[in-house]
């Protein structure tokens, strides 16, 4: 699991850093390449292509299977790489890079929507915080590697190779590792629904990239190209309705949590892009540090990001509460945002770091745990399209949010930098361009500059105070439901937690005593219970030697496919943990994936099932003023078992491999 995760990570990693790696190697690639007036495009077509690739990616993982986009992306991502590093004009940079965007589209939506195919929900949180703080820290260290390889030897060139040899181990090691899990039935695809989301995508990101800077927010072209793309989104929303399989099904937009966490998507990409672009302005041009250090200074925000993320997601894991997350994430971004708003030319680098701190706690809280909750409440067939709702939601705000703060930016640091030019006098043009320059002037004429650039910034942050606020009045809306697999990940595969129907009569008295005592203290026991076995079992190892013998004793032969549609599964997620089991020589199977134990498993299993007969003998409530015998535990145990093993389509469809003494 972990190499997988791995191969996830990297992925991921790549995709979101390369949306800022080329910043700071911008004035070096345009003085080899010509073409200034085409610059802004070697940002914006990445970020077109990308929008687009995340609308889609989600559908066609549901499709066509995760595994397979997440390679097709990564091999995309590779040509995409090969050519801009290769490219000998500006225009063949800009067209490279929307290829490249295309990949990275794929990879941030499917890396994430993996993670529900391969990952049990106890632990999804832990993962799905880790990809999190992964997202913040390709932020932030993006302008810094592209400002390590332009200035060294290699240069620009290699901002781009560089992704070639790590995406050729992420294929290599997802093609040994993901399973892959097929759709069933023909695909269809809904070539309608791909032109409209595709163009509207397009039209909302380009209008959000030019506006106040290739052209006014009120002038027609922006305003024009809102409108089409309203016009265009609106037309995707009917045209979903009739599509046999829609790109975004409309079914989603019933459920309330997915709604509502789509919009605190959008809201939580527009506020951290928006502010984490402006960080490095800060610590460049007013605390005087150099490009590389300011990505090091940012790296609290990234520990505060983790930290939450983590603990978050493992809280929602274990309690399936996960309202209070976002209530509490949008207080503390909007007060993260204030403190940032009160940094100036004289705040300490303490100061600095708790405040960033603060901002990454907020969006920590915020960020993962909505792509938790929708990948847990929708079915599983919906699994891809929802996460790649979500993902692209916040790609947009995120390209909004880099807009609007850009725009706020840059007529506040007119306002002030004019004010600051009277008392300095003129300076020459590459002097107010370069941070560093700017601190080699003298006090007298450096220290208005740098009080402008303060004073810009803390406008920018305190204007952003409210965005978050209105996250915060959104997550109230969202409603706390069970998610798809609490039931699965608090019980056993005994009694009622797998939706076993209750023993009825006085002889059933003690088979739901059982059912009891399992779900309310037996996810804590477990690890107590297999380290009491002595079989020195994995959890997923305990897992499969139950499944195969109970339903081998209660049902007759088994095998993988079997397991899997026990808990409406694809055999593929199921057999990496069996095929494990069978390494390690407690399990066989053969060619048409029968399964059953060796010698090894047998006794292992027997000694597993005596020690959760003694703990739960300790736990069961008397009867009559007796505790019950073993013959009877016995007895009730294979009543219920019986009642698993002939239940076979009956239950939840839950992908967890790792609840110890199953």
């Amino acid at each position: 699991m972990n190499v997988i995760y791995g191969t996830v990570v990297l992925g991921l990693l790549l995709a979101a850093m390369d949306q800022t790696v080329v910043a700071t190697a911008l004035p070096t690639i345009v003085g080899d390449l010509g073409g200034a007036s085409h610059l802004s495009w070697v940002v914006t077509a990445y970020l077109l292509a990308q929008t687009i690739a995340a609308a889609l990616a989600g559908k066609f993982g549901d499709q066509f299977g995760r595994k397979r986009i997440f390679q097709v992306s990564a091999l995309i991502f590779i040509l995409g790489s090969l050519l801009c590093g290769a490219a000998q004009s500006l225009i063949w940079l800009v067209f490279s890079r929307a290829v490249q965007g295309i990949g990275a589209g794929g990879l941030l939506v499917t890396a994430t929507a993996l993670i529900g195919d391969v990952i049990p929900l106890r632990d999804r949180g832990r993962y799905q915080g880790g990809l999190g703080a992964v997202f913040g820290l390709a932020t932030v260290i993006g302008p810094l590697i592209g400002g390590l390889f332009t200035d060294s030897s290699l240069g620009w060139r290699w901002v781009f190779y560089i992704n070639v040899p790590l995406a050729v181990v992420v294929i290599l090691v997802a093609a040994r590792t993901i399973p892959a899990i097929e759709s069933r039935g023909k695909p269809v695809i809904d070539y309608l629904g791909i032109v409209l989301v595709g163009t509207g995508a397009a039209g909302l990101t380009l209008a959000t990239s030019w506006g106040g800077t290739e052209y006014a927010w009120s002038s027609p072209v922006i305003i024009g190209l809102f409108a089409v793309s309203v016009l265009l989104l609106v037309a995707f929303g009917f045209a979903e309705h009739r599509a046999r399989e829609p790109v975004l099904p409309i079914r989603l937009f019933q459920s309330r949590v997915f709604v509502v966490s789509a919009a605190l998507s959008f809201v939580v990409g527009f506020t951290l892009l928006g502010a984490l672009t402006f960080l490095p302005t800060y610590l460049q041009w007013v605390q005087g540090v150099s490009a590389t250090a300011s990505g090091v200074r940012t790296l609290p925000l990234v520990v505060g990001l983790l930290v939450t993320a983590v603990l978050a997601g493992n809280t929602v894991s274990r309690t399936g509460r996960y309202k209070i997350f976002p209530i509490v994430g949008g207080l503390i971004m909007a007060l993260g945002l204030y403190l940032l708003s009160r940094m100036g030319s004289g705040t300490s680098t303490l100061n600095t770091s708790l405040y960033m701190f603060v901002f990454g706690v907020g969006i920590g809280l915020s960020m993962q745990i909505l792509i938790i909750i929708v990948q847990n409440t929708v079915a599983y067939r919906d699994l891809g399209v929802a996460t790649s709702g979500v993902t692209f939601l916040r790609t947009l705000g995120s390209s909004f949010g880099a807009a609007v703060f850009g725009t706020i930016f840059a007529n506040q640091l007119n306002h002030h930098l004019t004010d600051a030019l009277r008392q300095t006098g003129v300076l020459p043009p590459h002097v107010l361009g370069l941070p560093s320059a700017v601190h080699d002037l003298p006090p007298a004429q450096s220290g208005p500059i740098i009080e402008a650039y303060a004073q810009s910034v803390h406008s920018l942050f305190l204007y952003a105070v409210p965005v978050p606020l209105v996250a915060f009045a959104l997550a109230w809306f969202l409603k706390e439901v069970p998610l798809r697999d609490m039931a699965r990940a608090a019980a056993p595969d005994l009694g009622e937690g797998f939706g076993m129907p209750d023993a009825q009569g006085s002889d059933g008295e003690l088979e739901r005593a059982v059912s009891r005592v399992i779900r309310a203290e037996g996810p804590a026991a477990a690890p107590v219970v297999l380290a009491a076995s002595g079989t020195g079992l994995g959890s997923a190892d305990a897992w499969c030697l139950t499944q195969i013998h109970l339903r081998t004793r209660y049902a007759g032969p088994v095998d993988v496919a079997g397991v899997g549609r026990a808990y409406r599964l694809p055999a593929a997620v199921l057999r990496p943990a069996f095929a494990a089991a069978a390494w390690r020589g407690l399990v066989t199977i053969d060619d048409d994936e029968c399964l059953g134990l060796t010698q090894q498993g047998e006794e292992s299993y027997r000694k597993l099932a005596e020690a959760w007969k003694t703990w739960l003998l300790t736990k069961l409530p008397d009867r009559d003023g007796q505790r019950p015998t073993g013959p009877a535990l016995d007895a009730a145990l294979s009543k219920i078992a019986t009642r698993l093993a002939d239940t076979d389509g009956g239950h939840p469809d839950p992908n967890s491999l790792d609840a110890p003494g199953r």
